[in-house]
């Protein structure tokens, strides 16, 4: 234990640990990560194994250039833009380097730091109350989805693995996570014990054709776009304060983070790989449940580029029919997590900005709801506008 408290707060670089706690916990972001991949494999035509292994490896390199849980993650906006419109291989590729340029520039430059510097904390923990309220709600509604009490996929599995994750929250020898992944696991093999029999060895793999201007143009206007301030607001800069809040002695750096980003999809996409990016919930969802150095996304890396380098043919299925109510689970309460850091907003000032900011996320987007937030913050600032403070029971009385 007294490792993994030293790595939690103590030393600025601490080892890498590879103990039951980094691998269940590398596990807490499973929820967001398989719907969203499956989406875009079954009705967009990417391709699994190189998207699968491309994931594995940039998992790898986050937790060796951070070493800190560091997640990676689709890009939420391309792939919701993707799976709602029917957007192909090479249109989904584009956006994602189209956004990598944009997210690169803002690092090259430094302003990715003067964004950081200039946005009050009240308006980042607005957009984290949004995403952690999003998520939650989320994974609510992929249990309830599941239309039935009792079954293989179902309310009951999902209310069980809740109770064993709570049963576990606070154990340090047995993760909750990793718990709750086996059980899915052992409900998906006996309720389709086919699967073993149709999972083949093999891989095939193929490079995409990235150099139609049509597919160029429908990226960067319907995926690109969209994506663009998530990335900003979400994959940078609150992943940033996450990490400051999580891991005070070794905080992620905005332009660091940036730079990985496009990275990330600079690299992969012309290959084959999503567009991906870091997240606030990831990295949520991930602490919440043990991990707290960077060798938990390390094993998580080595085992998607195992499984896509020798079972990527076959793979889609075990994905596709795992547990739905037990992926919500993970996400509800990774989504638990990351809302719960915005408990320091004490003050009324900041606790207004940051509600008003998370209530036009929900209701509008991300942007609309930075836009609103930073405004309202500038004007308290300036004084436009004044919220006077909660008076005091003693101030009432005398009036």
């Amino acid at each position: 234990m007294k490792n993994r408290a030293n790595a939690d707060t103590v030393t600025p670089r601490p080892a890498l640990l590879f103990d039951r706690a980094e691998m269940g916990g590398a596990l807490g972001d499973l929820g967001t990560f398989i719907p969203l991949l499956i989406g875009m494999v079954t009705l967009c035509g990417l391709q699994l194994g190189p998207a699968l292994f491309c994931a594995g490896l940039m998992n790898v390199g986050s937790g060796l250039a951070f070493g800190i849980p560091m997640p990676v993650q689709p890009m939420k906006a391309i792939a919701a833009v993707a799976i709602g419109e029917g957007l192909n291989e090479s249109q989904i590729l584009a956006a994602g380097m189209a956004t990598s340029v944009v997210i690169l520039l803002l690092a090259v430059t430094g302003l990715i730091d003067w964004l950081n510097r200039v946005i009050p904390r009240s308006v980042v923990r607005g957009l984290q109350l949004a995403l952690g309220l999003k998520l939650l709600t989320k994974g609510i509604g992929m249990v309830a989805g599941t239309g039935l009490l009792i079954g293989w996929d179902s309310i009951g599995l999902g209310v069980l693995c809740s109770a064993c994750i709570l049963l576990l929250y606070f154990s340090a020898r047995l993760p909750g996570a990793l718990v709750v992944f086996v059980i899915g696991l052992v409900v998906l093999l006996v309720s389709r014990p086919s699967l073993l029999a149709e999972t083949r060895v093999g891989c095939s793999w193929h490079l995409p054709e990235l150099l139609r201007w049509a597919d160029w143009r429908v990226g960067i206007l319907r995926g690109a776009l969209p994506q663009i301030p998530l990335t900003v607001l979400n994959s940078v800069i609150a992943v940033c304060a996450l990490s400051l809040d999580l891991f005070p002695a070794r905080p992620a750096a905005p332009r660091k983070v940036a730079t990985s980003v496009a990275l990330m999809n600079l690299l992969c996409c012309p290959v084959g790989g999503m567009p991906m990016c870091h997240g606030a919930g990831g990295l949520a969802a991930q602490y919440r449940f043990g991990a707290r150095t960077g060798g938990s996304v390390v094993m998580l890396g080595v085992a998607k580029m195992a499984l896509a380098a020798l079972f990527g043919g076959s793979l889609l299925a075990w994905l596709q029919h795992y547990p739905q109510s037990v992926l919500g689970v993970l996400l509800l309460f990774g989504g638990l997590e990351l809302a719960l850091v915005c408990r320091d907003q004490s003050k009324r000032v900041d606790f207004f900005v940051m509600v008003l900011t998370s209530g036009a996320c929900l209701a509008v987007n991300t942007a609309v709801g930075f836009a609103v937030g930073w405004a309202m913050a500038a004007l308290l600032l300036w004084g436009v506008f004044k919220i006077e403070p909660v008076p005091k029971e003693n101030d009432i009385g005398r009036r």
